[in-house]
């Protein structure tokens, strides 16, 4: 069973950056798409974009142009930038694999965007 740790999140002004990372665990890291998602409390999970395991990246609308992922499949890491916060960025980040069945999922990082 694959285990997801999500770390990197923080208390960020409006307008800064952060670097979140999520390490897997097991082998199946490499041959699959990557996803990251985000909640806030009392809605559903939300996708924010998706990195597939050759490289090729896809946005929300609300986050293209400021959100960037990346992965290291050496690693077994996925990394997303976050650029230009907003307080509605404000969420736990998670990451876990596109396809279903998912694994099951980290305990988040939060990020957290005021003055």
């Amino acid at each position: 069973q694959v285990q997801l740790v999500e770390s990197g999140g923080g208390l960020v002004q409006p307008g800064g950056s952060l670097r979140l990372s999520c390490a897997a665990s097991g082998s199946d890291f490499g041959s699959n798409t990557m996803a990251w998602y985000r909640q806030t409390p009392g809605k559903q999970r939300a996708w924010v974009g998706r990195i597939t395991a050759s490289g090729n990246t896809l946005y929300d609308d609300s986050v293209r142009g400021r959100f960037s992922i990346s992965r290291d499949n050496a690693k077994n890491t996925v990394y997303l930038r976050l650029n230009n916060l907003k307080p509605e960025d404000t969420a736990k980040y998670y990451c876990n694999r596109l396809s279903w069945p998912q694994w099951a999922w980290g305990q988040g990082t939060q990020v957290t965007v005021s003055s």
